[in-house]
């Protein structure tokens, strides 16, 4: 399940990216550059750019509810769980005597 939330949550970023890209700037964004004229005729300027900005708010929505669901559920049960950071790293001791050579004296 976790898996299915995470493809989830990436094919909502990348969906997220790209209604950004698409939303008219002084330069006119990404829209004009792929045809977005045909995009502003059908639902006329006005009503493309709500559209845009609503789809945003929308998407982001999503990721961000989306996230804390993943987050409440698959958090560790129980309060002794510790997490990786808690547990710390293994110690590694080096060889007293590397490579088999003898101590300069």
């Amino acid at each position: 399940m976790f898996s299915f939330f995470s493809i989830v949550i990436i094919i909502l970023a990348i969906l997220l990216i790209v209604i950004v890209l698409m939303q008219q700037s002084k330069g006119s964004g990404l829209t004009a550059t792929f045809g977005g004229g045909s995009m502003g005729s059908m639902f006329g300027t006005r009503r493309t750019a709500d559209f845009l900005a609503k789809a945003t708010w929308g998407m982001a929505a999503a990721i961000a509810i989306l996230t804390i669901l993943v987050n409440g559920f698959f958090l560790p049960k129980g309060s002794d769980a510790e997490s990786v950071i808690q547990q710390g790293t293994p110690t590694q001791t080096a060889p007293a005597n590397p490579g088999g050579s003898q101590p300069a004296k």
